[in-house]
């Protein structure tokens, strides 16, 4: 876990953020136990129900689960979830809008395409 946390979002989505980034990235695999709300505040320094917030979106998502007395761990078919959800989130915030002022710019697919491939660094001609 890397210390310190933005100001643009609220801390309890940080904190659901964090966690999915470390699945998506296979820092935490399924089954693996997940840090405590406890470790979370003394860590992050933060409210323990700030916390608490945090992990149960992603109970609520069925991305963790908890065992009673022992803690919080990566459910089954967590990564696949929160795969896809950021995907979807992507396609709407991002990919629609762009389709859209690529419309209002009559910009044909190819101009597109290689607006995205300039900003991916593949190809560093002038626009």
């Amino acid at each position: 876990m890397s210390k310190g946390l933005e100001g643009g979002k609220p801390i309890f989505q940080q904190i659901r953020d964090r966690i999915e980034d470390q699945i998506v990235n296979d820092q935490l695999q399924e089954e693996d136990q997940i840090p405590s709300t406890n470790q979370l505040v003394q860590f992050y320094k933060i409210n323990h129900l700030t916390a608490a917030k945090g992990i149960n979106l992603l109970v609520d998502d069925g991305i963790i689960y908890k065992k009673r007395g022992v803690g919080m761990f990566v459910a089954a078919g967590a990564k696949s979830k929160v795969t896809e959800k950021r995907k979807n989130a992507f396609f709407h915030d991002y990919i629609l809008p762009m389709v859209e002022e690529s419309r209002n710019l009559q910009l044909s697919e190819e101009e597109v395409n290689t607006l995205i491939q300039h900003a991916k660094g593949r190809n560093n001609d002038d626009i």
